[in-house]
């Protein structure tokens, strides 16, 4: 659903490490995300902001994965279809085995719509999924949007 390139009911997420530390995904919603009219599904944003909290590790660890342990979300406006968005998220705490990180989605004229904390285990790559799958589907960075990176 968030990072997946061959499912075409995906948010077509772009991924991309920003100069600060933070990762940001620019992403589409369309009509068949919605909940109600107009309106994405609030687990599809926990979807966004889990993948990205638990993908921001892999900037400091590149052979490290984030397992979601808790996950807590606050909803602050409707989120809608049919709309180019961005989230944003950073590493906050990191210990030998867990870490913890924020994230926020943004509306297209910046109002925060959503925001979430997570906890999350380090996991090897080898320990979750294969190779091939963390180089075609994990980090897909799209160069033809370089406006994105002015978060």
């Amino acid at each position: 659903m968030v990072c997946g390139v061959e499912n075409k009911f995906t948010l077509n997420s772009r991924f991309y490490e920003l100069e600060n530390g933070e990762l940001a995904v620019a992403f589409r919603t369309e009509d068949w995300h919605q909940s109600y009219p107009g309106r994405i599904h609030g687990g599809i944003a926990a979807a966004v902001l889990d993948e990205l909290i638990g993908r921001a590790m892999c900037i400091g660890e590149p052979d490290m994965w984030g397992v979601t342990v808790e996950l807590n979300v606050k909803y602050k406006k409707p989120i809608p279809t049919e709309a180019d968005l961005k989230a944003v998220a950073r590493i906050t705490k990191i210990s030998r085995k867990l870490f913890e990180g924020t994230g926020e989605i943004m509306l297209p004229d910046g109002t925060v719509a959503a925001s979430a904390w997570g906890k999350y285990m380090k996991m090897p790559i080898e320990k979750i999924s294969s190779r091939e799958f963390t180089e075609n589907e994990w980090f897909l960075i799209d160069e033809k949007n370089p406006d994105y990176l002015e978060i």
